[in-house]
């Protein structure tokens, strides 16, 4: 009799429904921590989706990506500018994707084409001057910037980084190798001192008078104006009669072996939604690629631009080339 009760509690036992597991994501994040967590955090608040992530580096996450193959438990990789996005793709660690709500929020020339990325922040990479130094009139392109009135007046940051190797490539894709080398040859040449680490020092060098101009992407102004506000530093919206402003994206990707690829995925539909946009560039000064949504306060009053409309997928598939035209180049 006893045998007959243990057996018949066993088979109860496995019958009984199993307590449920919470949904979960698990996210690779070469942005930092502070421009994701309250973005997570309210995420999980609204839908009771855990989100656990690690914050690293893009070259070091995306190696891990790859070493972990299928035994990876990260679910989406998100990571800054299209180069990195573009090789993240090509590398086979993305999924392809077919949302009709990425679609709808994120224009065609700010995602992949092949759907495995979607920009969720626009950044724009532009001129800072000296406003003691220089008039607006001054100044009209990044091609102008070769000029030789810009001889010893021009700062840079170096060439390892890889917003400067986007610029180039999209230089590439609009003029071709030839004119594109002659371009950055001429920057080169008109530099006043070697290259900066980062974008923050080579606009501290042009407030300083060490030089008169350079190329940044817009959020570290921001941070610096934010800072500083009385520096004597604008910013200037070049090839507005041509091609426009250099546009670059952070942006994600669902990974190609995800455990939980549609959580996954309706995360990354909220972070491209109306209701996350705004926080998600506006805690990085930077403009949302929704185009429903505004921009903050104070990226807005650096004014409106008409930006390039090439497909940012050309700052990765040309990244190669244009490091070695930036090698020829002499720039380092």
């Amino acid at each position: 009799m006893k045998r007959y009760l243990l057996s018949g509690l066993l088979f109860a036992v496995l019958l009984a429904p199993l307590p449920a597991v919470a949904e979960e994501v698990v996210v690779y994040s070469a942005r930092n921590e502070h421009l994701i967590k309250p973005l997570f955090d309210r995420y999980t608040s609204e839908t009771g989706v855990e989100i656990r992530y690690i914050t690293d580096q893009e070259g070091p996450l995306l190696q891990r990506l790859k070493a972990e193959g299928q035994r990876t438990p990260a679910d989406m990789l998100i990571t800054v500018d299209a180069g990195n996005l573009w090789h993240a793709a090509e590398t086979g660690v993305l999924a392809e994707i077919r949302s009709a709500v990425l679609e709808a929020n994120v224009p065609a020339n700010l995602r992949d084409p092949q759907g495995r990325w979607f920009g969720l922040s626009e950044r724009a990479r532009t001129i800072v001057y000296s406003t003691e130094r220089v008039k607006p009139a001054d100044l009209s392109s990044y091609e102008d910037l070769a000029d030789r009135k810009w001889k010893g007046r021009l700062c840079l940051r170096t060439s390892k980084k890889v917003y400067n190797q986007s610029l180039v490539a999209t230089l590439i894709a609009r003029h071709g190798e030839d004119k594109a080398e002659q371009i950055v040859r001429g920057w080169v040449d008109n530099l006043a001192a070697a290259p900066f680490s980062n974008d923050t020092k080579a606009m501290q060098a042009v407030a300083a008078g060490q030089c008169d101009v350079t190329v940044v992407n817009t959020y570290y102004f921001g941070r610096l104006q934010k800072d500083t506000p009385d520096l004597k530093l604008a910013i200037f919206w070049p090839n507005q009669d041509s091609s426009g402003v250099h546009i670059n994206v952070s942006g994600a990707g669902v990974t190609r072996y995800a455990k939980h690829p549609e959580a996954a995925q309706k995360l990354l539909e909220w972070l491209s939604s109306e209701e996350a946009q705004g926080d998600f560039a506006g805690l990085n000064m930077e403009y949302p690629v929704n185009p429903k949504v505004a921009p903050d306060a104070m990226v807005a009053a650096w004014g409106s631009f008409k930006a390039d409309e090439l497909n940012v997928n050309e700052a990765g598939r040309l990244q190669t080339a244009a490091i070695r035209l930036m090698d020829r180049a002499g720039y380092r």
